[in-house]
């Protein structure tokens, strides 16, 4: 555990909750990680390097991700749905009624999701690496990541580490296949709709050299949320708040403290 770092559980909806919690500010943040990640792979920089006295940063591992095990993972259609609810029940159980969301990929979503449905508790909210809808062009960018053993090394490590290599890939296959569902099943539309319905402060940060997430997923956000900002970080990759941390941070906590 990090200096002044604390780890927590609480149960949600049935299943036992893991969060780190860092600083003691007077604006209390919520940081959603990516798909199958954790407090410990996705956000290390962010609890560390946040400003503590401004800041109370909330960080949690998502059902069946990193050490809110068990239960093992599993992807109910419009998964997306049960993961803003679980996040947002979190917060109101240990006793948060107003925060700020940090979401990153998948966690994108998940804020996208929570400030659609529970605008009165959203402050502001900061979202990079998302999408709102799937398309054929995603499918086949995520398609080629598959094969766990073709990941760089960078990237695999810490996954490994967490889930060990064989229920790594099995945890990414499903993730991939509740995507296709999201593109066959569900017309490709993730949170399309709900995205008119977001009231609170937004940045979009969007890594232009980022193969997972093309351009136009940032801009449909961008247009479709009422008053939001985007920023294109053009030598960002998909992990920009991992790669360029100092930056992110202070990107993050000045739009924050506006």
């Amino acid at each position: 555990m990090c200096s002044g770092i604390t780890q927590h559980r609480q149960e949600v909806n049935g299943v036992n909750i893991f969060y780190e919690k860092a600083g003691s500010g007077s604006h209390t943040l919520l940081l959603l990680p990516g798909a199958i990640g954790s407090t410990r792979t996705d956000f290390s920089p962010q609890l560390q390097g946040l400003n503590r006295e401004k800041f109370t940063v909330i960080a949690m591992d998502p059902r069946g991700y990193g050490q809110s095990r068990p239960p093992n993972r599993d992807y109910p259609p419009k998964f997306f749905d049960r993961d803003a609810k679980d996040a947002a029940d979190l917060m109101k159980a240990i006793g948060f009624n107003k925060y700020s969301l940090l979401g990153w990929s998948d966690g994108a979503i998940t804020a996208l999701l929570i400030a659609a449905r529970f605008p009165t508790v959203v402050n502001k909210m900061v979202v990079w690496g998302g999408n709102a809808y799937v398309t054929e062009t995603d499918l086949k960018m995520f398609e080629a990541t598959r094969d766990i053993s073709r990941w760089s090394e960078r990237m695999r490590a810490p996954m490994v580490a967490m889930y060990g290599e064989e229920h790594f890939q099995h945890i990414w296959n499903i993730w991939l296949d509740a995507i296709i569902w999201y593109y066959e099943e569900n017309d490709g539309d993730i949170c399309t709709k709900e995205l008119d319905n977001i009231t609170c402060p937004t940045l979009i940060v969007h890594g232009q050299k980022d193969a997972m997430v093309p351009q136009f997923h940032p801009d449909f956000i961008h247009e479709k949320i009422k008053g939001s900002r985007l920023i294109n970080w053009p030598d960002g990759k998909h992990n920009i708040h991992l790669r360029f941390a100092e930056k992110f941070n202070k990107l993050a906590e000045d739009f924050l403290s506006e």
